[in-house]
């Protein structure tokens, strides 16, 4: 797991979002009331959901267009559950968070990569994420 996430608040626009994208050079940020995990913004949403549709991104807040379903995992998650959550849910990063819904790190699919142990599975889960929906069994 990757500590010191940067996140975004649900007030914050659009613009804040892709600079921390931009800085941290990843695709999703997660987004924080009070440190507790409400929401994910990612690049595709930023780019679909406002300026897609004609939006100004400096007038559009994260709260706007974030995915409010957001799949987490705890600390004490083992590497295996968060590959195969991963998988089924095809996202590439999943926010680690205390009982209490705070934000404690992010895991990424670069992370199960990064130990040899863990690399099949990775592997596996970008195989699954990459899947079409239509092409799932």
């Amino acid at each position: 797991m990757t500590k010191n996430v940067q996140f975004c608040t649900p007030h914050e626009s659009l613009v804040t979002a892709a600079k921390i994208m931009r800085d941290v050079d990843c695709g999703s940020v997660p987004v924080c009331d009070s440190n507790r995990v409400i929401g994910m913004i990612t690049d595709r949403d930023i780019v679909i959901k406002c300026i897609a549709t004609g939006n100004n991104v400096n007038e559009v807040h994260c709260h706007d267009v974030m995915t409010h379903d957001v799949v987490t995992c705890s600390p004490d998650t083992d590497v295996h559950e968060c590959a195969r959550l991963m998988a089924q849910h095809q996202i590439r990063r999943i926010p680690v968070v205390n009982e209490k819904g705070e934000l404690m790190g992010i895991c990424a699919i670069g992370d199960l990569a990064q130990e040899n142990i863990y690399i099949n599975e990775a592997g596996e889960a970008l195989s699954d994420i990459s899947e079409p929906d239509n092409y799932r069994h």
